[in-house]
C-alpha cells in the first residue's frame, strides 16, 4: 500500500489566489518567498554551524588524549587537570549530538515547498560517441625506435603493398582489412622509404608511395582533429577525398606536392652527407703515424721529391736528396715519416715481425733487400 501521508504537509505555494482584495498580491507572493528562503537559509547555517563545532570537539579532544596517553608514560603530576579536561570535552560532544539530532528532526519535518519538493535525480548526461583516439605512449627514443623495427618486420610485406596501391577504392579496402597499419609507424615507413627511392633515382615509384604517405597521414591528421581513434577515420578520409570538394582536394594536392619537394631536397642532403662521411672516412686510412695526411703531403712536396715517391725510385730519392739544400730536405722528409709515406729502419721492422715465420721452413729465399733500411 502506498503511503501518501508525506504529501500532507506541504506550505502552500506561490501561485495561490485565495487573497485579500485589499492586498497587493504579487508583493504578499514576493514576501512569503523571502520569508521561506530566510528561514532555510538559518536552518543551513545552524547545520554548518553544528558541523564546524562537532570537528573541533573531536579534534580537541583528540589532542587531549595524546596528551593523557604521554603524560600518563612520563608520570606528570597534572593528570587531574588533563582528565578533567577531557571529561568537560565529552560532555560538550553529547551536548553538541544532542543539537544535532534536533536541527535534523526539525529539519525533517519542515513543510515541503516549491524548491525542496523535487530534486534532480541524476547530474550528469552520457552521450553515446565513437571511443576516443588513445594517447601517445610516454616511450624514450630507444623503445619507439625497438617499437617501430618490430612493427616493420611483422609487417613490411603489407606496408609495401599498401605503398603500391593508388586507387582510393583499393587502398581503403586494404587499410579496413589491416587496420594495423593505420599507425603513425605506418606514416614514418612510407617516409623513409620515400627517401630511399629518392637517392635511388627511381622518381616517378617515389611519387607514386609519396600519394599513399599523404593519404595515411591525412587520416591520422583527422583523428587527431576529431580526437578519433586513427582506425575509425579510414571512412571518413575516403569518403571526402573521393567527393573531391574543389578545396579538400586543392589542400591535399598541395599537400602532396610540397611533401615531394622535401623529400627530394631531403634526399639530396642525405647524399651529399654521404659523400662527406665518405670522403672523410678515406682522409682518415691517409693519415701517417705523426697525423698528417699523405695525399696533402705529397701534393707539398718539391716536383723532383714527389716524383721519387711516385715511381718509388729509392736511387732516384737518395741522389734528389743529396743534390737539395740538407734543413729543406730534412724539412720534407720529417714531414714524409709524419705521414708515412717514409717508414725508417724499414727492413729491421719487417724482420722483426717476420722473425718467427721463417723457423721450421725447410728452405729459406732470399730475404728483400731495402737500401739504408728504409723504402719509400
Amino acid at each position: 500500500m502506498v503511503d501518501y501521508s508525506k504529501w500532507k504537509n506541504i506550505e502552500i505555494s506561490d501561485d495561490e489566489d485565495e487573497t485579500h482584495p485589499n492586498i497587493d498580491t504579487p508583493s504578499l507572493f514576493r514576501w512569503r518567498h523571502q520569508a521561506r528562503v530566510e528561514r532555510m537559509e538559518e536552518m543551513k547555517r545552524e547545520s554548518e554551524q553544528l558541523e564546524k563545532k562537532k570537528v573541533e570537539n573531536e579534534r580537541k579532544l583528540t589532542e587531549a588524549k595524546t596528551k593523557l596517553g604521554s603524560a600518563e608514560k612520563a608520570g606528570d603530576a597534572d593528570l587531574k587537570e588533563l582528565k578533567k579536561a577531557i571529561e568537560s570535552l565529552e560532555k560538550e560532544r553529547a551536548e553538541i549530538t544532542k543539537k544535532k539530532e534536533e536541527h535534523d528532526k526539525k529539519e525533517k519535518l519542515a513543510p515541503w515547498n516549491v524548491d525542496t519538493i523535487s530534486q534532480p535525480g541524476f547530474a550528469k548526461t552520457v552521450i553515446n560517441k565513437k571511443t576516443p583516439r588513445a594517447k601517445d605512449e610516454q616511450l624514450t627514443d630507444e623503445e619507439r625506435e625497438a617499437r617501430m623495427k618490430k612493427f616493420v618486420k611483422d609487417n613490411e610485406k603489407d606496408l609495401k603493398h599498401f605503398g603500391l596501391l593508388r586507387c582510393y577504392e583499393d587502398s581503403k579496402a586494404f587499410l579496413k582489412s589491416h587496420l594495423n597499419l593505420v599507425s603513425e609507424d605506418t606514416a614514418n615507413y612510407l617516409v623513409i622509404w620515400c627517401i630511399n627511392l629518392e637517392m635511388e633515382e627511381k622518381h616517378d615509384l617515389m611519387e607514386h608511395v609519396a600519394h599513399q604517405t599523404i593519404c595515411m597521414q591525412y587520416i591520422l591528421e583527422l583523428a587527431k582533429q576529431l580526437d578519433y581513434d586513427p582506425r575509425g577515420c579510414v571512412d571518413p578520409f575516403f569518403s571526402k577525398i573521393q567527393i573531391a570538394e574543389p578545396l579538400y582536394k586543392k589542400s591535399f594536392d598541395d599537400e602532396l606536392q610540397q611533401f615531394k619537394e622535401r623529400i627530394r631536397k631531403r634526399a639530396a642532403e642525405k647524399i651529399e652527407e654521404a659523400i662527406k662521411e665518405a670522403e672523410e672516412e678515406e682522409r682518415k686510412q691517409r693519415i701517417g703515424p705523426g697525423g698528417l695526411d699523405q695525399l696533402e703531403v705529397l701534393e707539398s712536396l718539391p716536383e723532383s721529391l714527389r716524383k721519387c715517391f711516385e715511381t718509388q725510385d729509392i736511387q732516384l730519392l737518395q741522389d734528389t736528396i743529396k743534390e737539395m739544400d740538407e734543413a729543406e730536405a730534412n724539412y720534407h722528409m720529417k714531414r714524409c715519416v709524419a705521414a708515412g709515406l717514409w717508414i725508417p729502419d724499414a727492413k729491421k721492422k719487417k724482420d722483426e715481425e717476420e722473425g718467427g715465420e721463417a723457423e721450421g721452413a725447410e728452405e729459406a729465399g732470399p730475404s728483400e733487400v731495402v737500401e739504408e733500411q728504409a723504402k719509400p
